[in-house]
Formats: structure tokens, sequence, C-alpha cells
């Protein structure tokens, strides 16, 4: 689909990660990456499974190096620097992380990168790692981090909040080069901006051209869904069964006219790989029931079908699904009729 780089993993987890990390980078033309702590052993796992990125990471929160790396800020910055020294000196774009970035000290934050800056790295990636951070605040910080480096910023965050995507494309605003998404939002806890939701405002409502292949996006989503296990609501926008779908008397009627009264207009089904749907329940108009008749083959009159509306409306209030099977049930019994096609003598 043209992604630019792809995180396959963390390859020092274990053997069977490495070699699926080992397995992605040889078979993709996309940039790999793999994960690794400002450990020594985690870096030359990562290098040995031939990954041209290398993404290494170290907790900068007082919260976390105390409490999780039970380390000091001075260790920490010293291992940060030696790690993006042994990647650099091994040939492979290094990309470093300040975790917990959003809940560092900013003096600290800045300190760290700027000693990264000077030991090479090609990329800092700022994380808000717990999910924490609104829009402006994390603009904020990312312009505040590019005027400190002039390494490419990268950003990843989390969707604790619903914020994730929202985030992401504050800190595109405010000079980052690339974001960090994932397929249906799939992440720790409540998941990572959304790979579609991101492409797509990028795409739709920046104008900007991601070089993706939007049109597979539902496919890719599909494939995610049934690999994972882990099924995507229907309100989940873009990829969800219901991101194109209209049930709203209003709504339906508008769209069969034209499809930008009740739709973005800048994204269209069609550009994910999508079809629009008109669903019947307690919100369908006659609009939408005479279309569906007419495309169930059925010639109603409008008495008719303002009578099958009526038993679409009363059933879905009961909170069934309308299927095309009722609503044909309900033609037969409103004894509506088909339509009749002549028929074509087929010369050979």
């Amino acid at each position: 689909m043209g992604t630019h780089v792809i995180e396959a993993g963390f390859p020092v987890n274990s053997d069977a990660e490495f070699e699926a990390v080992r397995d992605i980078a040889s078979a993709t033309s996309s940039t790999t990456c793999g994960l690794a702590r400002v450990v020594d052993k985690d870096i030359e796992a990562a290098l040995d499974s031939g990954v041209e990125m290398v993404h290494t990471f170290v907790s900068t929160s007082d919260v976390q190096i105390e409490d999780s790396m039970h380390a000091t800020r001075e260790e920490v910055v010293q291992q940060a620097v030696e790690s993006v020294e042994r990647i650099k000196e091994a040939g492979a774009t290094c990309m470093f992380s300040p975790m917990d970035a959003t809940r560092t000290d900013e003096e600290y934050l800045i300190e760290v990168i700027e000693a990264v800056s000077d030991a090479g790295t090609d990329w800092i990636n700022i994380p808000d790692t717990c999910g924490v951070a609104t829009p402006t605040r994390f603009r904020a910080m990312i312009e505040k981090v590019c005027a400190h480096t002039d390494a490419r910023i990268d950003v990843h965050t989390h969707d604790d909040f619903g914020l994730a995507t929202a985030n992401a494309l504050a800190g595109i605003e405010a000079g980052a080069a690339q974001a960090q998404v994932s397929v249906n939002s799939i992440g720790e806890r409540a998941g990572n901006a959304a790979y579609e939701e991101y492409v797509m405002a990028v795409e739709s409502l920046y104008q900007c051209d991601t070089g993706i292949d939007t049109t597979r996006i539902t496919e890719l989503s599909n494939v995610v869904e049934e690999k994972s296990g882990m099924d995507t609501p229907g309100n989940k926008p873009v990829v969800g069964s219901n991101a194109f779908s209209h049930e709203s008397g209003i709504h339906a009627a508008g769209v069969i006219e034209n499809s930008d009264t009740f739709e973005p207009g800048v994204m269209t089904p069609e550009m994910v790989g999508a079809e629009r749907r008109l669903v019947m329940g307690k919100h369908t108009g006659t609009h939408s029931v005479r279309e569906r008749l007419v495309e169930s083959g059925f010639d109603p009159t409008d008495e008719q079908v303002r009578a099958v509306t009526r038993r679409v409306k009363d059933y879905g209030a009961e909170k069934r699904r309308v299927t095309v099977d009722d609503l044909e049930r309900f033609a037969e019994e409103a004894d509506i009729e088909r339509r009749h096609e002549e028929e074509e003598e087929v010369r050979a």
C-alpha cells in the first residue's frame, strides 16, 4: 500500500519475534524498524535481524526513571547517547524515543534531546506514552522540540482519552515529519492513533499526498481484524461497517440526490475501498424505502411506499434490524407488483 516504515517488532523479546522481524525485513520494500531498549543486547538483536532502522527508547519521566528503571537522570542520558552512537556506528538509521515524554520535566526533556542530537540520531520520536496530551499542548511541545534539534521528528500517540489521532495531527502541524499509527487503533490499553483515520485526515482534510494506496484501507482493516481476533466497532471512523451507512430519512434522501449532502465529500467510500449503504430502521424515510424496493425489483406506488415505510419504522422501533428479506416480505404483503422487463431475443 506504500506504507513508509513498518515497525516489525522487538527482536530481543524471543526467538519467535526475532524470526518474525527478520522475515518481515527480508520480505518488504518498505523500511523496516526494530525496537530496542538502551541496552547492548537489544540493539545487537535488532541489528542482527536485518532491519534498516533501529528504534531505541528509554524512560525520561521521573516516575518511570525512579520506579520502573531504578536509575538516575544522568544514567539515562549516558545510556541514550551510547545507544545512539552504537546504532550509527553499525550503519543503521537511528530513531530515539524519550519514553513518557509528555510527563517528563521539560528542561530535562530538552537536555536529553540535545544530547542524542549531538550523538547523531536521525529521528527523534516524541511519545505520548500514557495518552495524557491534548492537541494544543502536544503541538506546543513538538514546536519546542523542533527548535532544539536538527533530527527529523516523529510522533507516537495513545488513545486513552480518544485524542490519539488528533494529537498525531497536531504534531504534524507543529513540524513533525512522521507519525506512528496502527491499523484499527490496535495498541496498548485503549490503543494508538489509527492508521486509517490519520492517513485519510492527511489526504482529505489537509489535501496532502501521503503516497498510501487508500483504496485498500478497508481491505487492510478487514485482514487485521481477522488475524488479530479483535472486532472492529461498527461506528469506527473510516473502516467501520456504519462509516458510510445512512438510516435517517433526511440523510438518506440527501445522499440519494447527492452524496456530498451528508458525507464529508472530501472522503468517499470509493477512496477507501468501501461501499455506501442505505440501512433500514426506525429512522428510515420514504426515499430510502423506495430506493431499496426498486433495487429489489418492485414497482411501488406512492401509497405503497408509505405503507411499507410504516412497517419498516415499526419493525425498527422494536430494535430489530430490517433486512432485504424483511423488506421484500413487507412489499409482498402490501401487494406491490414486481417490474416486468421485456425479454430481449438473443441472436447468434
